[in-house]
């Protein structure tokens, strides 16, 4: 890999690291977990994609990421059916609040916001993070997931209303 492509990896890496943390966090609920599988589809990208066009680049990783939580779920099926749910914990993320109080009622509202998620099929999850979070073009994100751009609209749609639903109209 030459040096510019190196460079555009590194930027491109610095620039997606925490989003894409947050989402493997949210879908995975386990630090070390979402930790590695971000840093296996890193490693994928750069390896089998590094001579790709850098406007290519996101939504090729988010889809080895998402095949990468893909697998995780499936080794974690059985054994995550006995557990309790538990909420996701905002310990990563570089938030400067003043008080502790706000950072409590951030938290709060983060952690209602990831149980309203856990609640909902694993494709509406992804498709809402990619859309909402990742701010990923409906093709974008189709292409991320291998499935069509009416498959993310429909998922997005139904994810909003199940939020709505379990948060309140207040908390659109």
């Amino acid at each position: 890999m030459d040096e510019v492509t190196r460079q555009a990896m590194d930027g491109f890496f610095r620039g997606s690291e925490q989003k894409a943390y947050l989402m493997a966090m949210a879908l995975t609920r386990n630090h070390h977990d979402a930790l590695e599988l971000v840093q296996e589809s890193m490693l994928k990208l750069v390896k089998k994609y590094s001579n790709r066009n850098a406007q290519e680049w996101p939504p090729l990783f988010y889809r080895i990421l998402h095949n990468g939580i893909k697998d995780w779920y499936r080794k974690q099926k059985f054994s995550r059916m006995l557990e309790d749910l538990m909420p996701w914990k905002n310990e990563h993320m570089d938030m400067s609040v003043e008080s502790a109080e706000h950072h409590a009622l951030i938290d709060d509202e983060i952690s209602r916001v990831m149980h309203a998620l856990q609640q909902m099929p694993l494709r509406q999850q992804q498709v809402f993070l990619m859309r909402a979070w990742q701010e990923m073009s409906t093709r974008e994100t189709a292409f991320s997931l291998c499935i069509s751009e009416n498959s993310v609209k429909t998922h997005y749609s139904r994810a909003m209303q199940k939020l709505r639903y379990l948060l309140g109209d207040d908390n659109e």
